[in-house]
């Protein structure tokens, strides 16, 4: 798959909204199940969202459901996270990640990932 670079993330008050994009190399994006996963400072590595590869099935974790959307554009090679009504919680580095297996929750399945992008949500 090659490199995934994550973009997008910032400073922004809760309640706000931000967009994160993931960009990936290689002509074999759409062989991979995509997912987003963030770290808080002192806390483990949280599954966030999760795209199937053709795009048409989700999955969320319970602190994001109803408030993220996770969607893909194979033709660009990227993975996207909308994030509304931000909460303060809601800190921390946003990877993505890639898996040859298809979507998965869990970061063992996955096979690539981004360098992470930072997200602060003040209150």
């Amino acid at each position: 798959q090659g490199q995934l670079v994550e973009s997008g993330g910032g400073l922004v008050q809760a309640g706000g909204s931000l967009r994160l994009s993931c960009a990936a190399s290689g002509r074999t994006f759409s062989s991979y199940g995509m997912g987003w996963f963030r770290q808080a400072p002192g806390k483990e590595r949280e599954f966030v969202a999760t795209i199937s590869r053709g795009g048409g099935s989700t999955y969320y974790g319970d602190s994001v459901k109803g408030r993220f959307t996770i969607s893909r554009d194979n033709t660009m090679n990227t993975v996207f996270l909308q994030m509304n009504s931000l909460k303060p919680e809601d800190t921390a580095v946003y990877y993505c990640a890639a898996s040859f297996r298809g979507w998965a929750t869990t970061a063992p399945h996955y096979d690539y990932w981004g360098q992470g992008t930072q997200v602060t949500v003040s209150s």
